[in-house]
């Protein structure tokens, strides 16, 4: 019987500077905001083109796909174990480093199940700073207006 040799990736211009932009950004993007980033220096890239490149670094390890529910996909390239912050205002999700909590919280499970845990997915919900600001600042501008009024 013959055997497959593993798959040998090309490298890529496109999916190195797809790699490169994941890692510069903290904004968890989806496939549509790579996609146009990339155009300015690829105007022939396509969508499609920036979801197998997206596929493959997912296979490799490089990059990770987060399922947000109904909405769109994104991406990050943090592989490391870690929680999200999603403000429920404008949608904003932020990393949360929680060293050990990962680790802690798979082996807590373990303990009281027959399951065989092999990760976890926690998500921390509420308002960001910046949209908190923004609302104060709103509130105040009411009550301003209705001091005036009386």
């Amino acid at each position: 019987m013959a055997k497959f040799e593993p798959k040998t990736i090309r490298q890529s211009k496109q999916r190195n500077h797809l790699l490169q932009l994941l890692r510069s950004t903290d904004r968890h993007p989806t496939a549509d905001w790579l996609y146009e980033q990339l155009k300015k220096n690829f105007p022939n890239l396509s969508l499609g083109t920036v979801y197998r490149n997206l596929s493959l670094l997912i296979e490799q390890g490089e990059v990770k796909k987060i399922h947000c529910g109904s909405t769109f996909d994104r991406f990050e390239a943090n592989t490391q174990p870690h929680y999200h912050l999603i403000c429920e205002s404008c949608g904003t999700m932020t990393d949360l480093e929680m060293p050990g909590m990962y680790n802690d919280l798979n082996k807590q499970a373990k303990q009281l199940t027959t399951f065989t845990i092999s990760h976890h997915k926690i998500e921390f919900y509420g308002i960001c700073q910046k949209c908190a600001r923004k609302d104060a600042r709103a509130q105040n501008a009411h009550a301003e207006t209705q001091r005036h009024k009386e």
